[in-house]
């Protein structure tokens, strides 16, 4: 009897040539398990796809929920962004997808893993970093790791095999999607100087196609998780897809970034992510409104070392457990509306409220009603100053002269 390998499986063109070279290469009885995080329409053509290529199960598991509630709003929470740019869409879904793969595989006793990324992506970090942190007994095996093969020696394979895969050599882009955003990578796209072709993107219209009247839309939070739009409560997988339908409707979402992998390659990576950019940008201006100065400027660090550790694969970490602590106490009072203007690619925050709002018009304001006293403003000159003036004066005032000398 064959030993069992729980394969996750996309229904693409890795995963899916995977399955027969896990039996020739290994006799292992495949397992598919297919993760729905936002990634696709229909899992039952996914399911039968991974049978009919040779797998003894096949599985769908509905992470959606899990996905946005306990690693997309975390993130955001924190703002998230890699290199100031990628939202983590993919990052964010693989620790989830591997801590339901390690379930699988105690259920069905299986004592080996298996994914589909190949040896220069981010996502092989991803998937075994955290398959050895939550099940260190089991062997991973990574097929398009190992077989070394190109992608168009990949596509002839499974030609060969009559394997169908929603791919060709000319049309070789590799894209991997969930509620969170789509990325978009090979093909022409590898060339940095090449403007992404029409046919690449799919959630957005083109600027110059989108509608020439701007649409407004508001947005509630409560305590840092979105929960409304234009005044209408939602849950997270709604929120999120509506979003995604109306910002990418009028062009907003893409992405062109030259990205640092973990492995240490700059690679060129095109994401659309309407949601996840509106979403960051709604939740960034209404923190402004309500957290202090010094709390905004740490928070910033915060979240740049959030981004690079679930970037580099690092969710099931301590240190991950204590900045979300640290984003938590920072959200008590993140709760408010943010209205933003879509236009033509663009999205722009136009209106803020918050009920423990730290702006006051009256302190802000120069009319009639300021409140500001601005005799205080002498003394905290001369205080605020008072060590930039001791300096100068002891130590850099003759400090040209004697460079001279």
């Amino acid at each position: 009897m064959s030993d069992k390998v729980v394969l996750a499986y996309s229904g693409g063109l890795d995963t899916s040539v995977a399955i027969k070279w896990l039996k020739e290469k290994y006799n292992l009885d495949v397992i598919a398990v297919s993760i729905d995080v936002g990634n696709e329409r229909d899992f039952s053509t996914i399911q039968q796809k991974a049978l009919d290529v040779g797998a003894v199960k096949s599985l769908v598991k509905d992470a959606k929920e899990l996905f946005v509630n306990h690693f997309v709003f975390p993130a955001l929470r924190a703002n998230a962004i890699y290199e100031g740019q990628y939202p983590l869409a993919t990052a964010l879904g693989r620790p989830l997808m591997a801590k339901l793969l390690v379930d699988v595989a105690r259920e069905e006793e299986a004592k080996v893993v298996a994914h589909g990324c190949t040896g220069k992506g981010n996502d092989q970090v991803r998937f075994e970093v955290a398959f050895n942190a939550l099940a260190p007994d089991l062997k991973i095996i990574a097929p398009a790791r190992e077989w070394g093969m190109t992608r168009e020696q990949t596509i002839e394979y499974a030609q060969r095999y009559s394997i169908p895969v929603p791919i060709t050599v000319s049309s070789p882009y590799s894209i991997d999607e969930c509620l969170w955003g789509r990325a978009i990578e090979c093909g022409v796209l590898e060339d940095p100087w090449v403007e992404p072709p029409a046919d690449a993107f799919a959630w957005t219209k083109s600027p110059i196609n989108a509608p020439g009247e701007p649409a407004y839309v508001e947005i509630g939070f409560n305590k840092g998780i979105p929960v409304s739009i234009d005044g209408k409560k939602m849950g997270g997988i709604s929120l999120i897809q509506q979003l995604n339908e109306l910002a990418g409707e009028h062009g907003v979402g893409r992405i062109d970034h030259i990205e640092d992998r973990v492995v240490g390659i700059k690679s060129r990576e095109i994401y659309e992510a309407p949601a996840a950019l509106v979403l960051l940008q709604a939740h960034l201006a209404l923190e402004a409104l309500t957290l202090s100065r010094d709390q905004l400027r740490f928070k910033q660090r915060i979240a740049q070392e959030y981004a690079d550790l679930v970037y580099n694969g690092l969710w099931f970490t301590g240190l991950r457990q204590d900045l979300n602590a640290y984003v938590s106490s920072s959200q008590r009072f993140v709760t408010g509306t943010v209205r933003l203007k879509l236009f033509k690619g663009s999205s722009m925050v136009v209106g803020r409220k918050a009920p423990a709002s730290l702006y006051s018009y009256g302190l802000a304001t120069y009319d009639k009603d300021d409140k500001f006293d601005a005799s205080y403003a002498e003394g905290f000159m001369r205080l605020w100053g008072l060590s930039a003036k001791t300096q100068f004066q002891i130590q850099l005032a003759g400090e040209d002269k004697r460079e001279e000398a």
